[in-house]
């Protein structure tokens, strides 16, 4: 049986792998891209491209930043400090420099960021624990979670992992394993957010509320 050309075939492949689009959506993807215009298949490609040059993840708190580490030539050294890019809420002076708020992904920051409610900074994860898919501690960014605390002046850690079990879990491995020895104030954003809900679905008002009631841990 025939099947379609070869660059469809990739194309639908391609966007099967994507998160949350199984086989029909990446079919119907691949075929309303065939009868867009071409120049807007272009500006799709144009801003796949510029994000995956011009886009990494911030040195210091791996939220998303603009900008690419510089890179060695053959003959040449780069001080780390100069081949570190920040996000701007770390370069941001005027932030409050005590306090970490410890997300899972990029995308929770935006979501705390749109309470008004916090001034301080973050620390993103990139994942939660979860055993079932192979993912602990290890595979996050928990050991430099642990080593901003120990060489930067903070006061508090909030922790504000997504209320269901894999963020549950997280959160009580990062306060009882990692951030007990050092002494320091650990908060939990408080009751306001859905059991099993995500921080990026949380309207403003719900959000703002669960930071300002956030209970202590340590």
């Amino acid at each position: 049986m025939a099947g379609y050309a070869k660059p469809v075939e990739v194309l639908i492949d391609e966007l099967g792998r994507l998160p949350g689009v199984g086989p029909k959506s990446a079919q119907r993807i691949a075929f309303h891209l065939l009868k867009a215009e071409e120049t807007d298949t272009q500006r799709l490609a144009d801003a796949l491209v510029d994000m995956r040059q011009s886009i990494t993840f911030c040195s210091k708190c791996f939220n998303i930043a603009e900008g690419k580490p510089a890179q060695a030539s053959d003959n040449e050294t780069i001080d780390l400090r100069d081949s570190a890019v920040l996000c701007q809420i770390c370069a941001d002076p005027a932030r409050d420099q005590m306090t970490i708020c410890v997300v899972e992904e990029p995308k929770d920051v935006q979501a705390v960021e749109r309470t008004g409610g916090y001034n301080g900074l973050y620390h993103v994860l990139l994942g939660v624990i979860n055993p079932l898919d192979g993912i602990g501690p290890d595979q996050l960014k928990i050991s430099e979670l642990a080593h901003r605390v120990a060489s930067e002046d903070t006061k508090e850690v909030v922790l504000c992992t997504n209320p269901n079990l894999e963020g549950e879990t997280t959160a009580a491995f990062i306060a009882t394993k990692v951030l007990a020895p050092f002494g320091i104030k650990v908060t939990r954003l408080a009751s306001g957010l859905p059991v099993g809900g995500d921080l990026e679905y949380a309207d403003e008002l719900t959000l703002g509320k669960a930071l300002e009631g956030r209970s202590t841990l340590i």
